[in-house]
């Protein structure tokens, strides 16, 4: 080969990978992409699921349809994490079969090679998903969903199905379906938390293959305005004494119309849970958290992550080459409250890594309006907002663009309920219920209060009173967010304000 000729396919060669290179760069760069949230390079993308941390990496699998923006046959999608901020998308995990699509689950790790799928002393990462017959669904079937299993021992990248799927047959429940499996060290068993219709049934196996029922949980406590999905159990310490938690999705019947997570507080004995009063709790008010469930194997940290967005309107956003995002990781715990015992949500600490300038205010007194637009200059649409204040009083935080729209957060202290509306954040009429004014009550109990907003590009999240009320909602601008302001009648006084830029987490 000559030099000539030698230089032309190099050329060509570094043209290709750098039209590439360019085409996954801006892949992150559309109309609404959040950058420092999760979503998919392309696609339609719900709950999560398989959340698992293992190898010094948290892996996130996600309800997947590689071949449009809408809901269709279900994947499961696949990223990962060395730290729960940048991620990484993998290709397809597990795809529909003769057995039909693959619905939601959760994946353990097999330490102790009980499933016996572990191989020349490799651990096995087991998925344990439902399989949903759409055929069986559309003959009016009552048993189109049942439990089943895959394997991995190349740490997630390969999956082979298990033979003598499913694992737990559906005994005649149309709902039935969303496994999440955890391992119950003090009687060295599997135990599965399943959503079945509009309540919870818990199962036990010694090796995750051979399934017996142990006792149902919800049929008169809790929400029913839609069907259970999506559950989760765990345990939580408050005040060196060990609670329970049992997190159960609803759709619709959420306290803002549609999807939401409810939770309850309780006791579990490795057979049964039992809530400690009949009180519906909610662990994010706002209207796009859903299908909401924690990663396995974190230790005492326990790590939740939700879908951000809601049934009533997902396939219907006006996004064009993805649809739909995750929030960001929260951490959660229990804290006392005017209403008792409640499960608290923050931000991860993690976020700190991708801070790229910090402002910091100290003592301002928002009579009328305190315009901070100034200080979010150049921060695209990517920031948090932290302000802390002695005493709460009514406030109205504005977020908004040149042509108008806004969205506005706040308290209403005659009510005792923090909002968010949406009525006029820009692009709302692809669904009849998508504007709108959206409230969460306040549970602490103090006078000073304190806030923090987790801003990026279409979407915010609202952490108040230490993460004790909790609201997320997307939102569709025509063009950036670029202005804010505090407004008050009420002389209320922040004695502190802090305002951090975030930056993308996708390489451009």
């Amino acid at each position: 080969m000559n030099i000539k000729k030698a230089l032309l396919i190099a050329c060509c060669l570094f043209l290709v990978i750098g039209l590439k290179a360019q085409d996954k760069s801006s892949v992150y760069t559309d109309q609404y992409r959040p950058q420092f949230h999760f979503s998919p390079q392309a696609h339609w993308m719900n709950d999560p699921n398989g959340m698992v941390y293992y190898n010094h990496t948290y892996h996130l699998f996600f309800q997947y349809y590689p071949n449009a923006t809408v809901w269709g046959p279900m994947h499961w999608g696949h990223a990962e994490s060395t730290d729960l901020i940048h991620w990484k998308q993998l290709p397809t995990a597990l795809f529909p079969d003769s057995l039909g699509y693959i619905f939601s689950g959760s994946a353990v790790i097999d330490s102790n090679n009980t499933s016996g799928f572990g191989k020349n002393g490799k651990i096995p990462l087991v998925a344990i998903f439902t399989h949903h017959d759409p055929k069986g669904e559309k003959e009016g079937k009552d048993n189109f969903q049942n439990e089943s299993l895959a394997y991995s021992l190349d740490n997630g990248t390969t999956w082979t199905k298990y033979k003598g799927n499913p694992v737990l047959k559906n005994p005649g429940i149309r709902d039935f379906r969303d496994p999440k499996v955890m391992w119950y060290a003090k009687e060295k068993k599997w135990v599965m938390t399943l959503a079945t219709k509009d309540h919870i049934t818990f199962y036990s196996a010694p090796d995750l293959k051979t399934w017996k029922k142990e006792s149902e949980f919800g049929l008169t406590q809790g929400a029913h305005g839609g069907v259970w999905e999506c559950p989760d159990l765990f345990p939580l310490k408050l005040n060196g004494k060990t609670y329970w938690v049992l997190i159960v999705n609803l759709n619709p019947g959420g306290p803002n119309g549609g999807s939401a997570t409810q939770y309850f507080v309780g006791n579990f004995d490795g057979e049964k849970f039992t809530a400690m009063d009949t009180q519906t709790r909610w662990l994010d008010y706002g209207p796009d958290e859903y299908a909401g469930i924690t990663w396995n194997n974190t230790g005492t940290r326990r790590i939740f992550l939700g879908w951000m967005s809601n049934w009533e309107y997902a396939n219907q956003v006006p996004t064009e080459k993805w649809r739909n995002a995750m929030t960001i990781p929260r951490e959660l715990s229990l804290k006392e409250s005017k209403k008792g015992i409640v499960l608290a949500s923050a931000p991860i600490p993690e976020l700190k890594n991708i801070v790229a300038k910090t402002i910091q205010l100290k003592s301002i007194s928002v009579n009328k309006v305190v315009d901070l637009s100034t200080k979010i200059n150049g921060f695209n649409s990517q920031y948090t907002l932290k302000l802390n204040m002695v005493q709460l009083k009514d406030y109205t935080i504005r977020l908004s663009n040149k042509k108008g729209e806004e969205l506005l957060i706040g308290y209403d202290q005659q009510k005792e309920q923090y909002f968010i509306d949406r009525t006029k954040s820009g692009k709302t009429d692809f669904q009849k219920d998508f504007s709108g004014r959206f409230t969460a009550p306040r549970l602490a109990t103090a006078k000073a209060s304190n806030l923090t907003l987790v801003v990026d590009k279409a979407s915010v999240e609202v952490f108040a009173d230490g993460g004790l009320t909790v609201m997320t909602c997307i939102f569709f601008p025509d063009s950036p967010y670029n202005n804010l302001t505090i407004s008050s009648a009420g002389n209320l006084n922040l004695y502190n304000v802090q305002i951090s830029a975030l930056k993308s987490i996708w390489n451009k």
